[in-house]
C-alpha cells in the first residue's frame, strides 16, 4: 500500500493505534525485519463472533500501519491448542470419546467429528476456514507445533531462569489456596499424556528441568523444553510475546489484569511488551454480558444469515472501546449505515476517506456497490408485497431504478435475499397491525386524495411533501406521531421507512390501495 501524507493526521482509531506502534519502534525496522501483529484463539470451542472481531480489528490497524510505514508486516493467528481440555463441549458429537481424554492437550484428543487427527486439529481447521471465508491475510500458528518443535525452548529456559521473579509477579494475583500449588510450568505426564496442575518442588536452571510431584505421589524430573512442559496461560502469553517479538495484540476489557501480569513478565524476560488495545465486550439486548455458555449472544453465522459481512465489519469497527449491544435488532441499522458510508466514499476528499469506515473495511479499495436501497426499505417492501420471491420484488425495484437488475446490481440482489430472510424470521412473527380510529381515517382519506392528485411520475420528494402536508393539516402532536400511526396501521410496526422513497418504489397506485383498506376499516395484515 502507498504511504500517504493524509494518514499522518488521520484521526480514525486504527491510525491512532498504528502511530502507537511506530512510536514503540522508534520508527525503525525491528531486528526480526517486520512488525508482528498477533491474535489468539482458544480452540476448545469453534470460532465465534469475538474471534472475527479481534482479527478484523487487528487487520484494520495493520492496514493503517502500512499507510504510515514501509516496514513489512505479518499477522499471526495463534492457536493455544496445547491447552488441556477441562470439560466436554456440549455442541459436539461423540462426547463420550472426548470425555475419556479430559486434561490432555487438545491436539492429543481424538476428533469427535472423525475428520482430523485430533480435536485441536479439527477446530484449527475450522478457524482457518472461518478466517479464509472473509479473505483475511494471516499466518496460522499452532502452540503444539511451537512447543514440540523446540522453537519455544530458548524462551522456556528464560522463564526457568526467572522462575522466582515470575512467581513473585503471579502469586499476589492468586487466591491463597491456589498460591500453595502454583507454578508457571505445567508438565505433561509421560504416563497419561495429561497436562498436570501439580506442585513444582524444585527447578534446576543449569539442567533445564523441574521436579514435580505426580498425581500418584511420585517425584518426577522433566525438561521444560521439547514439548514436555507448557506454561500457565498468563506466563505463556508473556513468553509468546517475548519469543515471537510481538509488536501488537488487542484483547477484551475483561483481560486487562491479565495483560498487566503478562506485561510485567515479558519485561522480566527482557523484552518490550507489545502495544495493546483493550476493547469493550458485547452486551445482549438487556445490557448483560454475552456468554457462550448462556447462549445469549449472536453468532457470526446468525448475522451472516441476514446481512453481508461488510455490515458486521462495520459494527466491529465502530467505537471498539465502547460496550455495544449485539442482538438481531442492530443488524438492519448496521447494513444501512454501511450503505450510507459506501455512498459517500467516492465523492469524499482523500483525507476524509481515511476517516470513513469503508476505507478500513475494504483496505482503501471500496467497491462500487451500484444501485442500493436501504435495508429498512427492502424489509418493508417484502412486508407489503407479502412475498419471498425475489423476482416479484425486483419488479417493483426496477420500476423505481430503471436499468437495475440482479446482473447489474448484484450487491442489491444479495440485500434483497437477506431482507427476505430477516423479515421472515425476525420481523413477521412480531407484526401487530391495528385499525385506524375515526380521526386517523380522516387523515388517511386526506392522504389518499393528495396522492391521487400527484402525477404518475411524481418524485419521492413530492410524495414525501404530501405526507408532511397532510400531517400538518390534522391534529397530531407532531409529524413523528403521524408517521408512527401510518407505520402501525399500514406496516404493523412502530418504526418504518421514509415514506416518499418507499411509495416511489412500491408504487402510487399500490399505496393508494393500502390507504383505501385502512379507510374502510380493514386490517392490513
Amino acid at each position: 500500500m502507498t504511504i500517504t501524507p493524509y494518514a499522518l493526521a488521520a484521526k480514525a482509531w486504527p491510525f491512532e493505534e498504528a502511530r502507537r506502534i511506530i512510536e514503540r519502534l522508534g520508527n525503525k525496522k525491528p531486528a526480526k525485519g517486520y512488525v508482528l501483529f498477533e491474535t489468539g484463539y482458544g480452540p476448545s470451542g469453534l470460532p465465534h463472533i469475538g474471534t472475527f472481531g479481534e482479527v478484523v480489528r487487528t487487520t484494520m490497524v495493520r492496514q493503517a500501519f502500512q499507510c504510515l510505514s514501509d516496514i513489512p508486516t505479518r499477522l499471526f493467528a495463534f492457536s493455544d491448542d496445547m491447552d488441556g481440555l477441562r470439560k466436554v463441549p456440549t455442541n459436539i458429537p461423540n462426547r463420550e470419546i472426548v470425555a475419556q481424554h479430559l486434561g490432555k492437550p487438545l491436539t492429543s484428543i481424538p476428533d469427535p467429528f472423525q475428520k482430523y487427527e485430533s480435536f485441536g486439529h479439527h477446530n484449527n481447521a475450522r478457524l482457518r476456514s472461518f478466517l479464509d471465508s472473509f479473505g483475511f491475510e494471516y499466518e496460522f500458528q499452532s502452540a503444539t507445533d511451537w512447543y514440540k518443535s523446540g522453537r519455544f525452548d530458548k524462551a522456556l529456559l528464560a522463564v526457568l531462569a526467572k522462575y522466582q521473579e515470575i512467581m513473585d509477579i503471579m502469586l499476589p494475583s492468586l487466591r491463597e489456596e491456589r498460591q500453595q500449588t502454583y507454578s508457571p510450568f505445567l508438565p505433561l505426564c509421560q504416563k497419561t499424556g495429561r497436562v498436570l496442575q501439580v506442585p513444582v518442588l524444585e527447578h534446576d536452571v543449569k539442567a533445564g528441568t523441574i521436579i514435580y510431584q505426580s498425581e500418584d505421589g511420585e517425584k518426577v524430573e522433566t525438561p521444560v523444553t521439547g514439548g514436555r512442559c507448557k506454561l500457565q496461560w498468563k506466563p505463556d502469553w508473556a513468553m509468546r510475546w517475548h519469543a515471537l517479538h510481538v509488536d501488537y495484540e488487542m484483547s477484551g476489557k475483561d483481560l486487562i489484569p491479565s495483560v498487566k501480569l503478562a506485561t510485567d513478565i515479558c519485561q522480566v524476560l527482557g523484552s518490550i511488551p507489545p502495544v495493546s488495545l483493550s476493547y469493550e465486550l458485547f452486551l445482549d439486548e438487556n445490557g448483560e454480558k454475552i456468554s457462550k455458555s448462556r447462549g445469549n449472544g449472536l453468532s457470526v453465522e446468525e448475522w451472516l444469515s441476514y446481512a453481508p459481512p461488510e455490515s458486521l465489519a462495520l459494527y466491529m469497527y465502530q467505537k471498539p472501546r465502547t460496550a455495544k449491544r449485539l442482538y438481531f435488532d442492530v443488524i438492519p441499522k448496521a447494513v444501512d449505515e454501511y450503505l450510507d458510508f459506501s455512498e459517500k466514499f467516492p465523492t469524499e476528499p482523500a483525507a476524509a476517506q481515511l476517516e470513513n469506515p469503508v476505507w478500513h473495511i475494504h483496505n482503501g479499495q471500496a467497491p462500487k456497490q451500484g444501485v442500493t436501497l436501504h435495508f429498512s426499505i427492502l424489509l418493508n417492501l417484502v412486508n407489503v408485497c407479502n412475498t419471498e420471491d425475489k423476482q416479484v420484488l425486483w419488479g417493483f425495484i426496477s420500476r423505481y431504478a430503471q436499468g437495475a437488475t440482479p446482473h447489474t446490481a448484484p450487491f442489491l440482489d444479495k440485500l434483497i435475499g437477506y431482507a427476505i430472510a430477516y423479515y421472515r424470521d425476525r420481523v413477521k412473527p412480531h407484526k401487530k397491525y391495528r385499525l385506524a380510529t375515526d380521526m386517523e381515517k380522516a387523515a388517511i382519506t386526506d392522504l389518499r386524495l393528495s396522492l391521487e392528485g400527484l402525477t404518475k411520475g411524481a418524485t419521492s420528494e413530492q410524495i414525501q411533501t404530501s405526507f408532511y402536508d397532510v400531517g400538518k393539516r390534522h391534529a397530531f402532536p407532531d409529524l413523528r406521531a403521524w408517521f408512527k400511526i401510518l407505520y402501525e396501521i399500514l406496516l404493523g410496526q412502530e418504526q418504518g421507512p421514509r415514506w416518499g422513497t418507499f411509495v416511489a418504489i412500491y408504487g402510487l397506485s399500490e399505496t393508494i390501495k393500502l390507504l383505501r383498506q385502512a379507510e374502510n376499516g380493514q386490517k392490513i395484515g
